[in-house]
């Protein structure tokens, strides 16, 4: 079994002077690619050098919505530099959130959008960040004619997973999904097309069933996979090796 978290924090503090030991403890539970995921301009470079120190990493750099207000022509530019990066496979995490965020949201919508222009401009893949905007997220991605990405950490009913599939896009499914009372997420996983779902950990945070409230870490995408399984009613196998695929063909990525 071949597992690809999608999108993890190896990054965060949390992880800080232990990286080795926690790829070495993934690596045991089949979790052999990782997507490091930055938010500003310090997470996008420590990214970077976590890609370039391991081959099995990979980094995915921009700013998330609780950074838009530390983006400006400056970051732009370093932005537009670290893309370049042979290591890095997408422009993320991006989006909008309405929960935790203290930046306005015209700030958001200002940065989201700018971000995916220059994704669009370069041919690069989204990951998006969406917590309790849907109608705001989608209407952007709409607008913007977002055919190529990944709502990261999807949480939504069939009826937005339907919405996102026409777009063109990918889902992500974290330890959320395998969360008891997570109903219309289970119903997502359950009606998702095979071809178009990559699972993650966004670790340190949303450790999955049976580790839920523990700190979560990148090899805990094995219990995510097993509760997609489930929900699907098929083997782990055949939703590592699909998941696994799905996001070497998202991130232009050959074995």
């Amino acid at each position: 079994m071949q597992i690809f978290d999608s999108h993890t924090h190896l990054n965060d503090d949390a992880f800080r002077g232990q990286v080795p030991e926690y790829i070495e403890h993934a690596k045991k539970l089949g979790v052999t690619k990782m997507a490091i995921v930055g938010s500003n301009r310090q997470m996008n470079e420590e990214a970077i050098e976590l890609a370039h120190q391991y081959d099995n990493l990979y980094a995915i750099v921009g700013f998330h919505p609780e950074d838009a207000l530390n983006y400006n022509d400056e970051e732009e530019a370093i932005l537009y530099k670290q893309l370049q990066d042979d290591k890095v496979v997408a422009l993320g995490e991006i989006g909008l959130d309405y929960n935790q965020s203290t930046a306005p949201k015209k700030a958001q919508f200002n940065v989201f959008k700018r971000q995916i222009d220059i994704a669009q401009e370069l041919g690069m893949p989204i990951s998006v960040h969406n917590r309790d905007a849907f109608e705001d997220t989608y209407a952007i991605l709409k607008e913007k004619g977002v055919n190529n990405g990944i709502i990261h950490s999807f949480n939504g009913d069939a009826e937005w997973l339907n919405k996102i599939m026409d777009l063109g896009m990918y889902v992500s499914y974290s330890g959320v999904a395998s969360f008891k009372k997570t109903k219309e997420i289970h119903d997502s996983v359950s009606k998702t097309p095979i071809d178009r779902m990559l699972v993650e950990t966004d670790a340190p945070y949303l450790a999955p069933e049976p580790l839920r409230g523990h700190q979560n870490e990148p090899g805990y995408t094995l219990y995510t996979v097993e509760a997609v399984a489930r929900f699907r009613d098929t083997t782990p196998d055949k939703i590592a090796d699909a998941t696994y695929q799905n996001a070497l063909r998202i991130f232009g990525l050959d074995e």
